[in-house]
């Protein structure tokens, strides 16, 4: 007994090396542009970290149209320990998910006694390409976490089964009324704790009193006599010896049910209020049961021959009526070919009722988004199909003389595909580009992954490409208010303001509520000068998303330009408050700053700019400017070489640093940047008058007076230049005045 516990582990140590293995790669992969901004990149909360406040925050308040506590919670532990270094948050999906292969053994070879089949299953289960979409994408999170909650909680009502009744004695039921008072109340709570949190990970463990119901049927024969000469082979679960009605096994899931129905209330006025339901609207009834009959068969088929994975399948809308026909009689005649042989063997039964039931509620009888099915579904129900298919192999095989070296060599087979399709579909999630590329190469009108694949383009620069992705989408799906608005912003990107205003008008049409739009459309006008309207704008996008970080920044550029300084900097700290690693916000925030005259609060603004974005050279000018206010020449020195370094033809940056090297004497170099600076604009009045102060102590007079009469031509009035010019004169004459002093900036 003590060499097999030994094994087991062993075992499960060994799924869980693999299967970390396996999905390794995935940490190496970048953030993707699908709900991985809504989770972690761009959620103000979630990237602040775990806080008393922030957990508060997440029982409250829905993300992506769902309320997850759980999920949340664990996706600001990650930023917590990770910051937004995606590896850590690979990091964790692969963890949990090695452990979750290790459970599925651990739950079956417990439940069932069978060591290898068990192991079989597991590893079919967890290295399965059907797996890679929940692992390796962060925003799936919750299909990982709510695994691992759901599984736990079988393996703890397992135990409470056990100890409610020993093989071959009565068990210790006193009725529905005693129920919490069973020696075996802790482990029963304890299952109804982590269902609970599973829950609040991700509802669709609503199914899972079901799930319960099926293993009370097999393998824990709970409702039937079961004793060890009818026993199927080689099943090692639980056997009371007297039979328990239905009635009682589902009363004892009543607060598992009442919990579950609690969840499902929850997430239905949820995903209602965020709209997430509108499929049900658009989508008649008629078309959702065809798809969903087709969607069940398209599951088992990818099941054993998982291809043509894509992370979005586009709702065709309705099927053709003879696949549908096909599809409920596979199904239907499936179904009670199971049902007529149950007396002969529960597990298939349990097995495909597993797979339907916890499937149920994803399945699109009730739309929740767009698309027709989706891989990540199918992470808890494909348990079910392969335990009917390793147990429903072992027992028609049962007779053979080499059973066992030939499953050994089948399953060896499988496992080794699994293996290799599995690290080939984990490579299509290194990026969001090489992700929708490859779902538009294996589906067809994928406006979605048409949409997602356009601001991959826009993140990375390539804005014509975008620009033809987002044309493309909206040729598809023209009402797509997403896809008007990120054409808009790549059209304003390149330069043809007026077509992007049009694009973020109709996207406003189409979704009066577009944050982003309004937002988009107030900076688009802001650009021409409408402030005003712009800033109306930019209210009401606060009005739909008060924790829109980049509407509060635009805002406050806004206000800045009105001259309402206090009311642009209280903007901009919102927005660091939302967004505290936003660099342009604390490089406006510097500026607005050093407007008011808080020139050290203004450098440390400036600084942090440069610590997030270090080659931003508008950055490294104005923080020069601040530390030569505060007398640091020679920081201000190196910090407008940096500009100059990183952008040569700017005019402000060698101004002032021709004016910084004049102050510390190096005159040749600075009447250098001065002679550049007037090459760039040959017209400024005071680079000519400091390039002739500088000519003039260096004792070059009649360049000094070329430059003073220039300057005086621009400006008549200059009565700076006027003086200086006489001091010229007087000096190329033979007599000594001294030069006038310089001014600043």
């Amino acid at each position: 007994m003590a060499w097999s516990h030994l094994r087991a582990r062993l075992l499960a140590v060994l799924l869980m090396l693999v299967t970390m293995t396996l999905y390794w790669p995935a940490t190496r992969h970048d953030f993707v542009n699908f709900d991985d901004s809504v989770y972690v990149t761009a959620n103000a909360r979630v990237r602040s970290g775990l806080s008393l406040a922030n957990i508060k925050w997440a029982c409250v308040n829905p993300v992506c149209s769902n309320w997850h506590p759980v999920t949340v919670w664990s996706h600001m532990l990650d930023c917590q320990l990770y910051g937004l270094k995606p590896w850590g948050h690979h990091l964790t999906s692969v963890l949990l998910h090695a452990v979750n292969t290790a459970l599925v053994f651990l739950l079956l070879r417990g439940l069932t006694g069978a060591l290898w089949r068990s192991w079989l299953a597991a590893a079919l289960w967890g290295w399965h390409p059907l797996r890679v979409e929940s692992v390796a994408w962060v925003a799936e999170r919750k299909d990982v976490l709510s695994g691992l909650f759901g599984l736990l909680a079988l393996l703890a009502y397992a135990r409470y089964a056990e100890k409610t009744a020993v093989r071959g004695q009565k068990p210790d039921v006193r009725g529905p009324g005693s129920l919490f008072h069973l020696p075996s109340s802790r482990f029963y709570l304890l299952s109804l704790f982590l269902f609970a949190l599973g829950l609040m990970s991700k509802p669709m463990l609503v199914t899972w009193p079901f799930v319960m119901l099926l293993l009370d049927y097999w393998p824990l024969h709970r409702n039937a006599e079961c004793t060890m000469q009818n026993a199927e082979p080689g099943v090692g679960g639980a056997a009371p010896g007297r039979a328990l009605p239905w009635t009682k096994l589902v009363w004892e899931k009543v607060p598992f049910l009442v919990v579950a129905a609690a969840a499902s209330v929850m997430t239905f006025i949820v995903q209602q209020r965020a709209g997430a339901l509108a499929a049900v609207e658009t989508v008649p009834l008629g078309a959702r049961a065809g798809n969903a009959l087709i969607s069940y068969c398209r599951y088992v088929g990818k099941t054993f021959w998982p291809t043509d994975l894509a992370v979005y399948y586009p709702h065709p809308g309705y099927w053709p009526l003879g696949k549908v026909v096909l599809a409920g009689g596979l199904l239907l005649g499936l179904s009670a070919l199971l049902w007529t042989e149950r007396r002969r063997a529960r597990f298939p039964l349990m097995g495909w009722l597993w797979f339907l039931g916890v499937l149920a509620p994803v399945i699109g009888l009730v739309q929740v988004g767009e698309q027709a099915m989706a891989d990540r579904y199918t992470y808890l129900p494909s348990l079910g199909v392969l335990i009917l298919l390793v147990w429903g192999v072992c027992e028609l095989t049962r007779r053979w003389r080499y059973q066992v070296p030939g499953l050994s060599v089948a399953g060896g087979a499988a496992l080794g595909l699994c293996l290799a399709l599995t690290g080939l579909q984990i490579d299509y999630w290194q990026d969001g580009e090489t992700l929708f590329r490859h779902a538009l190469k294996v589906t067809e009108n994928n406006y979605p992954a048409n949409n997602n694949l356009s601001a991959a383009f826009y993140q990375k620069g390539q804005i014509d490409e975008a620009i033809r992705q987002y044309q493309e989408a909206i040729r598809l799906k023209p009402d797509q208010a997403d896809s008007h608005n990120g054409l808009g912003a790549a059209l304003a990107k390149k330069g043809q303001t007026d077509e992007a205003i049009r694009q973020f008008k109709e996207a406003i049409r189409l979704s009066p509520g577009h944050a982003d739009a309004h937002n988009n459309l107030g900076f688009a006008l802001a650009s021409r000068g409408q402030t005003d309207e712009a800033i109306r704008l930019y209210k009401e996008a606060l009005r739909f998303q008060p924790e829109h970080a980049d509407a509060h920044n635009n805002l406050g550029i806004a206000l800045f330009s009105k001259g309402q300084l206090e009311e642009a900097i209280s903007q901009m700290q919102e927005a660091l408050r939302l967004k505290p690693d936003y660099a342009e916000a604390h490089y406006n925030l510097g500026v607005a700053l050093d407007m008011k005259g808080q020139t050290d609060e203004a450098i440390r603004q400036y600084q942090e700019t440069l610590r997030l974005k270090p080659d931003d050279p508008e950055a490294h000018y104005n923080l020069g400017l601040a530390l030569g206010v505060k007398g640091q020449i020679d920081q201000a020195i190196s910090h407008f070489r940096e500009a100059i370094r990183l952008k040569p033809e700017f005019f402000d940056a060698h101004y002032n640093l021709g004016f910084a090297l004049a102050m510390k004497g190096h005159a040749d170099e600075a009447i250098r940047h001065y002679q550049e600076a007037l090459r760039l604009k040959p017209d400024c009045v005071p680079a000519h008058y400091q390039l002739g102060n500088a000519l003039l102590n260096q004792g070059r007079a009649d360049e000094a007076i070329f430059q003073f009469q220039e300057a005086l031509r621009l400006k008549p009035d200059l009565a700076e230049a006027r003086k200086s010019l006489d001091v010229a004169r007087a000096a190329k004459a033979g007599a000594s005045p001294s030069p006038s002093a310089a001014t600043n900036r």
